[in-house]
């Protein structure tokens, strides 16, 4: 009656072909996915190769290869047996010096290791920091420190310690607590965006120093990308004069760092190499308002429209400018780019600036900002963390509690010095910084051997050597020994002066200038006799101490060596 089941044997044969047919589909259905995932990867890594050749061309990618394989076959060297035993040897003799030179031994140095077993007397105390306060050091009261020391005047000491001494324990992490000192950071704030030219959206942080400020842009800029663009592999553009905070930024925010040649005689940013960088990723522009090196002011109109352009951020890094950039021509000086707009927030790109209040804001050590154009960028830096089983936390820069000391002497410093004063110090700060400059174009002895790096504009001059016989780190050298405290640079090798108020003082830069015309003098007959001698020409086999640090790091394609003797300085400031 109802139709009979078909025989097993064809059964089988109608059944088959479906389970292969569904095997087939699986097959398919995985090389389908298979072709995917590699047109996927084989997709991202033309993207990549095409950004990389836009950005370098087919020439700097070459180069870029080259020195990537220069620098590994240099690694593998140093690693042969033999050699790595050598570096060795010399690492340690290295590394005793710099103990030697920074830990003080002998009779008459007493180490402090544990806790005192009983409470120190105040006369015990006084009598002990006084000893401290004495130890051998560079005399900046003479104004023979290029930077760290930008004030040192006794009254606005005696102001700042006043003010510090008032808020010594207060914490603007507690706002509730200590309410004047909150009024005080956003007033320190308020100024100095005034003095940038912000508009009423901008908004800005008090921070520890330049340092902070700077990777607090970065932070932002990467947060930035994040939230409105989904940038997840994020990358920056700098300038290769720029700050070494921006490649701790790189470092610590996992941002991809592009560096961009500065090249001679102006030593500003390459605008046109910074275009061809830009890609999908690229978060942030920057640019120096002076760099450190040279005291360059970067082109800040012409970035300023390529963040226009492209939509991205702008960070004008004025750290070392502070508040003699913006009062330059009160003073009577040339603004950089005043006939193009300026250098800050009335360039449209600019999103960002960072302005140490420690250096020519003449504040005690420890107090930066960086501004915003508007809050929503600020926003961006800030760390909340709602679910804390200790409470709702938020804080707007890396600290978490923060000295109200610190905040209420900037506050103090600012006011007593006011406008005025600012305009006062920079005019006295450049006319010195040119006497420096005229003085290498001009002195019969300096002018044929020392040669001015760019066109520096604000209160750094740098300099090199145009002599081959002459090292400008036997210099710099010989100028320590007459208790000159310079900075060494590389690429290219030379030394500046960043020039601070206690320079300004009568005869200090005389006394500069003659020191300078004597080690020049003296460099110049040691060449001489050297080359008379059959000794080298070349400045690179000099032997002073500067000589060995920077002409080594300058010659190695690998710096491991040279991260190890950083690494053994910076161990050595904890050594007791």
């Amino acid at each position: 009656m109802g139709s009979s089941p078909l025989p097993v044997s064809l059964q089988s044969k109608f059944q088959r072909p479906r389970a292969a047919s569904r095997l087939r589909d699986l097959r398919g259905n995985v090389n389908i996915l298979r072709n995917i995932i590699f047109a996927l990867f084989l997709l991202r890594i033309v993207r990549k190769s095409f950004w990389f050749l836009r950005g370098h061309g087919i020439f700097g990618s070459v180069v870029v290869l080259y020195r990537h394989l220069h620098k590994t076959a240099y690694t593998v060297f140093l690693n042969l047996p033999g050699v790595k035993s050598q570096v060795s040897k010399q690492l340690e003799v290295a590394k005793k010096e710099i103990e030697d030179k920074l830990v003080p031994t002998g009779p008459g140095v007493t180490r402090y290791l544990q806790l005192p077993k009983e409470p120190w007397t105040r006369d015990q105390l006084n009598a002990e920091l006084e000893s401290l306060a004495t130890m051998k050091r560079t005399r900046w009261e003479e104004g023979k420190v290029s930077g760290a020391v930008y004030h040192g005047e006794q009254f606005l000491l005696d102001i700042q310690s006043d003010a510090m001494k008032l808020f010594s324990v207060a914490n603007p992490i507690h706002a509730d607590v200590f309410p004047a000192v909150r009024k005080m950071e956003a007033e320190v704030v308020a100024m100095v965006l005034s003095l940038f030219n912000a508009p009423a959206s901008g908004a800005g942080t008090t921070t520890s120093g330049g340092t902070e400020s700077i990777l607090m842009a970065c932070l932002s800029a990467r947060q930035k990308g994040y939230a409105e663009r989904r940038i997840r592999e994020p990358e920056m553009i700098i300038p290769s004069t720029a700050h070494a905070a921006f490649h701790k930024a790189a470092s610590y925010f996992k941002i991809k760092l592009h560096l961009v040649d500065c090249p001679a005689p102006e030593y500003m940013v390459d605008i046109k190499r910074v275009r061809r960088l830009i890609n999908p990723n690229t978060v942030l522009l920057v640019g120096s308002a002076p760099n450190y090196p040279h005291g360059i002011v970067d082109n800040i109109p012409a970035l300023s429209k390529l963040a226009v352009s492209y939509k991205i951020p702008l960070h004008v890094d004025c750290c070392l400018g502070s508040f003699i950039m913006p009062c330059l021509s009160k003073a009577g000086f040339p603004s950089p780019w005043a006939d193009e707009g300026g250098f800050d927030f009335r360039q449209p790109g600019v999103t960002s600036i960072s302005v140490d209040t420690h250096k020519y804001g003449f504040a005690p050590k420890g107090n930066s900002c960086v501004l915003y154009r508007n809050r929503q960028l600020r926003e961006y830096q800030y760390f909340v963390c709602p679910e804390w089983s200790g409470g709702v936390y938020g804080s707007p820069t890396i600290a978490g509690s923060r000295p109200g000391a610190l905040i209420a002497g900037c506050w103090a410093s600012m006011m007593s010095i006011g406008e005025k004063g600012y305009v006062d110090a920079t005019h006295k700060i450049v006319s010195t910084k040119l006497t420096i400059e005229n003085a290498i174009k001009e002195h019969p002895v300096l002018k044929e051997t020392l040669r001015i790096l760019g066109r520096p504009m604000v209160s750094v001059v740098a300099f090199d050597s145009a002599d081959p016989t002459i090292s400008i780190y036997d210099i710099a050298d010989a100028m320590s020994r007459r208790q000159w405290h310079l900075n060494s640079l590389q690429d290219p090798p030379g030394v500046h002066v960043a020039v601070t108020l206690p320079m300004t003082r009568p005869g200090s830069v005389d006394v500069l200038i003659d020191d300078l015309v004597a080690v020049v003098a003296e460099e110049k007959e040691k060449a001489v006799e050297r080359i008379k001698a059959g000794g080298p020409i070349d400045q690179a086999k000099a032997k002073g101490s500067s000589a060995q640090l920077y002409g080594v790091a300058g010659s190695l394609p690998d710096k491991s060596i040279v991260k190890e003797l950083v690494v053994a300085y910076l161990d050595t400031l904890y050594k007791a």
